[in-house]
């Protein structure tokens, strides 16, 4: 399989003379290689649709496009069914501490997302709402379970209660998987990559996906929110910060409290529930296995706020 995929690529149009390829690890949804053509380097991003995390790569490709117009990603050089490929960035993956320490310039970077990127879309857009994902991925593991896992249940009218509680919100175009290796940094600026989940939603997700990813303490997150809301020029941050007892200010609820115990946090029990998955998914239910416990905390208590 590796090899055909190999070959496949080596044989694209967009390569001016002949190439090497070399894996590029860490994706969880899709392979990826480095591949030198003589003249530049640039990124091979395959994979098919991923239902089943809602993954079509149609709208990854169409928010890469549109990313990369915006100013906040790679150019994409050549798409194809199954097929994407950027220009390489010379660059380092950030790592948790470095969303910490970068929380300025990571706030510009979001805002930028959220106020340009739609702008520049083009074709069928995703909606991303995190309470209908974690509502799918419970039907799934429920039907693989036979009904009968009562946390699964638990979960849901969580996830209910808490979709309830949500005031009304602008809606942004949204990254909604802010990694750390999803942020690069290349001496001089900061790049956003990998839109698979890209789609319309409210800011709060990925500010919320950003603090769980970050470890972020509430000073940080009072960083991030006043950050946030300078880049933007949005009027909101009063409403979202309070003051403790002591008088000094925080932001109201932490924008990670409690991700670690959502039901995203459930994947632990896909191993078996990969067996009620047609073959072609079952790849896919071990990556978000994979994903569960790496970003459990992936954005459900941003109602907290």
């Amino acid at each position: 399989m590796t090899a055909d995929l190999e070959s496949r690529i080596a044989a694209l149009p967009c390569w001016r003379g002949e190439v090497k390829l070399e894996p590029l690890a860490g994706g969880l949804s899709n392979a990826a290689f480095i591949v030198a053509d003589g003249a530049e380097r640039y990124v091979a991003r395959c994979g098919d649709d991923i239902p089943v995390h809602h993954v079509f790569r149609d709208r990854e490709r169409a928010a890469s496009v549109a990313a990369h117009a915006a100013g906040l990603s790679p150019e994409v050089v050549h798409c194809e069914p199954g097929v994407m490929v950027i220009r390489y960035i010379d660059g380092r993956t950030l790592a948790e501490a470095d969303l910490r320490s970068n929380i300025g310039r990571i706030a510009t970077l979001l805002g930028a997302c959220h106020r340009d990127l739609a702008r520049h879309l083009e074709g069928p857009a995703n909606t991303f709402w995190v309470f209908h994902v974690i509502r799918d991925y419970a039907r799934m593991l429920q039907a693989a379970s036979g009904g009968n896992d009562r946390d699964l249940s638990r979960y849901v009218r969580l996830a209910d209660a808490l979709e309830a509680g949500q005031i009304p919100l602008p809606i942004v175009f949204g990254h909604h998987d802010l990694l750390p290796g999803n942020l690069l940094d290349d001496g001089r600026r900061l790049w956003l990559i990998d839109w698979e989940y890209g789609g319309f939603g409210t800011a709060m997700f990925d500010l919320a996906n950003l603090a769980a990813n970050g470890g972020f303490s509430p000073a940080d997150d009072l960083e991030l929110l006043e950050a946030y809301f300078r880049a933007t020029g949005a009027r909101g941050a009063p409403a979202l910060v309070r003051r403790d007892e002591s008088g000094e200010r925080v932001a109201r609820g932490d924008l990670g409290h409690g991700l670690r115990d959502s039901p995203c946090g459930t994947g632990r029990r896909l191993s078996s529930a990969r067996r009620g998955l047609p073959r072609a998914h079952r790849r896919s239910a071990g990556a978000l296995r994979r994903e569960a416990w790496q970003s459990r905390r992936r954005g459900l208590t941003i109602t907290a706020l």
